[in-house]
C-alpha cells in the first residue's frame, strides 16, 4: 500500500515526517487505526546505560506522533532483555550489567520520555513498563515447550543480526542466541496484558518484530502488526548520534543542552529539511520555507532546528538560552557563563598539559586526539591558539571571570573553572 493512500492520521505523519520503512500489513494496520479507538503500541528500550542517545529520538519521536494521533504508547524497558544482550548490530556480546546497574538506568531513561510523552492512566496516556515483569518469572522447560517449539532454527540463522555475526566469524553466544525469542515474547505478553497491536522500531529490527507477529498468531491467534522506521545517517553518512567525542545523550547529566543545541547547529545543510520533520513538531510549509534557504541564510533554518529540537528534549527555557549563549560566543565573541563549565581543583590545574585539561573537560575523546588537534591549530586557551602539544595550563591563564576558556575549532567550547 502506497504511503500516499494511508487513511489513518498517524501513519500518513510518519510517512510525510520521512520516518516510515515499512509495515507488515499496512492495509490492515491503517484499517485498525482509523477504528475511532486507542490501540496501544510499543517500541522496546533496554536499559544498557542511564539515558538514550539520539539515535534512539527516531523512536521516540514515532511514540510522540502516536500519541498525537490519539493512540496509546507504551515504551517497553528491557530490565529481562538487558540482561541478555540484543546482538543487532554489533560484532559481540554486550557487557552484562547488573540489576541495581540496569535499575539505575531504567530511571535514567524515563526522565528522557517524561519530556516526549504525556505519561498517565488516560486512554491515550503513555506507560512505560518493565518486560522483567514477566521475563525474569518464566520457567525454562515450559518457556521452551510453549514458545521455543514455534521458532526454527533455520530461521534463526538467516536474520540479519545473527547472520552479520557469523559471517565475519564473530562468536554468538546462546545466551544473545535467544534475544530475539524473548522480544517476540514481549511482543505476545504486552497483547494479553494491554491490548497492545503494534510493535514499532528501527529497520534493523524487521527480523525480531516479525517473529512477535508470527507468534501472536500461533499462541492467541491475534492479528498484531509490526512498522520499522529507516535507520539514519546524515547526508555525509555518517551515523546519527556519534561524533569524535562521543555520543550524544539525551539527558542535561550526560550533555548538556547547549552542547545538544550545537550538535544540532551543526548539522550539514542537506540534512536540514529531513531533521526538521523527523526531530520537530514544525508545520511542514515552514519547514519547506527554511530548507530553501541558500548560502548563509541556512545558518537561521539550522538555529531553529537546534532551537526546536532542543526545546522538546531539554525545555523552552533551555533551548532559547543555549541559542542566546551561541549568539553571545559567536556573534558577539564574548564569554558567556551559560558556557558548559568543568570543575577542577585549582592546585591541580597548575602545570597540568592542556591537551590533559581537554580530555578531562570532554573537549575530546583522549589526550591523544587533543594533541593531535593542536597540531593541527585547532585548539585554543582564552581565544589564543595552542601551537605546542606540550603546553600546560596555570593560575596565570584564570581569567578576571574566574575561569579558563577552552575552544575546540570555532564552534565547541567550555569554562574551567577552578574551585
Amino acid at each position: 500500500m502506497a504511503g500516499n493512500a494511508f487513511r489513518s492520521d498517524f501513519l500518513r505523519t510518519v510517512v510525510a515526517r520521512g520516518a516510515f520503512a515499512s509495515a507488515t500489513d499496512g492495509e490492515a494496520l491503517d484499517a485498525l487505526l482509523c477504528g475511532g479507538k486507542p490501540v496501544p503500541a510499543y517500541i522496546g528500550f533496554d536499559c544498557t546505560a542511564p539515558s538514550l542517545h539520539v539515535g534512539s529520538l527516531i523512536q521516540i519521536m514515532t511514540l510522540r506522533r502516536y500519541q498525537q494521533a490519539g493512540h496509546k504508547p507504551i515504551v517497553l524497558m528491557g530490565g529481562g532483555t538487558t540482561k541478555i544482550g540484543d546482538p543487532s548490530g554489533k560484532d559481540e556480546a554486550r557487557k552484562l550489567l547488573t540489576a541495581e546497574t540496569i535499575a539505575e538506568n531504567k530511571r535514567g531513561i524515563f526522565r528522557v520520555f517524561e519530556k516526549f510523552l504525556k505519561f498517565g492512566d488516560g486512554p491515550t496516556d503513555a506507560v512505560m513498563i518493565d518486560n522483567a515483569e514477566w521475563l525474569d518469572r518464566l520457567e525454562y522447560i515450559p518457556f521452551l515447550r510453549d514458545v521455543g517449539r514455534h521458532f526454527s532454527v533455520n530461521q534463526m540463522l538467516t536474520r540479519d543480526a545473527v547472520k552479520m555475526r557469523l559471517d565475519r566469524d564473530q562468536p554468538l553466544s546462546f545466551l544473545e542466541f535467544n534475544y530475539m525469542i524473548l522480544q517476540a515474547y514481549d511482543f505476545v505478553e504486552l497483547y494479553r496484558r494491554y491490548g497492545c497491536r503494534l510493535q514499532c522500531g528501527g529497520s534493523d529490527q524487521w527480523g525480531n518484530i516479525v517473529s512477535g507477529t508470527d507468534l501472536g498468531r500461533r499462541l492467541e491467534n491475534a492479528e498484531l502488526y509490526g512498522l520499522t522506521s529507516p535507520l539514519l545517517t546524515t547526508a555525509s553518512g555518517a551515523k546519527m548520534g556519534k561524533t569524535a567525542s562521543g555520543a550524544v545523550w539525551l539527558n542535561e547529566d550526560a550533555l548538556s543542552p547547549y552542547d545538544y543545541w550545537q550538535f544540532w547547529r551543526n548539522a550539514e545543510d542537506a540534512d536540514v529539511g529531513r531533521f526538521l520533520r523527523l526531530f520537530t513538531d514544525m508545520a511542514e510549509d515552514e519547514i519547506v520555507r527554511l530548507e530553501a534557504l541558500r548560502g548563509a541564510d541556512i545558518n537561521d533554518a539550522k538555529k531553529v532546528l537546534a532551537t526546536e529540537a532542543t526545546a522538546l528534549a531539554h525545555g523552552r527555557e533551555a533551548a532559547e538560552l543555549a541559542l542566546e549563549t551561541a549568539r553571545k560566543t559567536f556573534e558577539e565573541g564574548t564569554l558567556d557563563a551559560n558556557l558548559p563549565t568543568f570543575e577542577i581543583e585549582r592546585s591541580a590545574l597548575d602545570g597540568l598539559p592542556v591537551a590533559t585539561l581537554a580530555n578531562m573537560a570532554g573537549l575530546t575523546a583522549s589526550s591523544s586526539e587533543a594533541r593531535r588537534v593542536i597540531q593541527g591549530g585547532g585548539l585554543r586557551v582564552n581565544d589564543k591558539q595552542i601551537a605546542d602539544v606540550k603546553a600546560t595550563v596555570s593560575s596565570a591563564d584564570i581569567t578576571d571571570k574566574g575561569v579558563v576558556k577552552l575552544s575546540l575549532g570555532k564552534k565547541k567550547h567550555i569554562l574551567v573553572k577552578p574551585v
